[in-house]
């Protein structure tokens, strides 16, 4: 059944990934209840009341409608943004995911504080727009909508990684996503063909309801778990 997929979708069903989810009994537990995980961020959220939020909505709901969508746990609406530059988190404290000359002990607090010190003054690069690329159980892989907003969003991973010490190694690589949800147990492969029609469907629509996402200006947020990114400051 598998072969119904594109292979980007293989990795969220059993026969394919049978390992679990690598959050699950950190991020959330087996029932779908988000756990603490403390850590700040710089993110994107979507513009409450757009026509683009409106469509990203009926796309989730469409998701949550499935009959084995109990598999993911959602994300509250709320809480629905596009991640810029990956923060300091609790369940990831060691080097290149930390700043060096910062003490891999040093509190969750203390570098939310620290972090809006060596922010204050930071001059953003520009503002960007993003469209849909694919639509995936956890949510929506997105981009630049075009290639000057690709190079935009390059410039803000790269400006934003001084004040934040640190360069992921998929700096360069990095998947724009808007999660909706996280894998509680893959999909089963005889499901394939029907999330696959979801999917393609979804990709259709959202292409021609919001052909691009309306986003707010990049924020440095603080978040106790992944049901809400507090802004802190504003980077635009």
């Amino acid at each position: 059944m598998l072969a119904t997929v594109r292979p980007s979708l293989a990795a969220f069903f059993e026969g394919s990934n049978p390992a679990p989810p690598v959050h699950l009994g950190t991020r959330y537990d087996a029932s779908g209840n988000f756990l603490p995980e403390p850590g700040n961020t710089a993110v994107s959220h979507l513009v409450k009341d757009s026509p683009s939020e409106a469509a990203i909505i009926e796309v989730r709901e469409r998701m949550l409608a499935m009959p084995d969508a109990d598999r993911l746990a959602f994300t509250p609406i709320s809480s629905l943004h596009m991640t810029l530059f990956q923060g300091i988190i609790e369940y990831r404290r060691r080097l290149p995911y930390w700043p060096s000359d910062v003490p891999l002990d040093t509190g969750i607090d203390d570098m939310t504080r620290l972090y809006l010190e060596r922010l204050q003054g930071f001059e953003g690069r520009g503002a960007f727009n993003i469209r849909v690329v694919e639509v995936v159980p956890t949510g929506l892989t997105v981009a630049g909508a075009t290639q000057e907003d690709r190079q935009v969003l390059k410039a803000w991973r790269d400006a934003l990684s001084v004040p934040f010490g640190y360069r992921h190694p998929d700096h360069d690589t990095y998947v724009f996503h808007i999660t909706f949800a996280y894998q509680i147990r893959r999909l089963a492969d005889e499901r394939a063909a029907a999330w696959q029609e979801l999917f393609d469907d979804c990709l259709s629509f959202l292409e021609r309801e919001a052909p691009v996402i309306e986003l707010k200006a990049p924020a440095f947020c603080s978040f106790g778990d992944m049901k809400h990114f507090e802004e802190l400051l504003m980077l635009g």
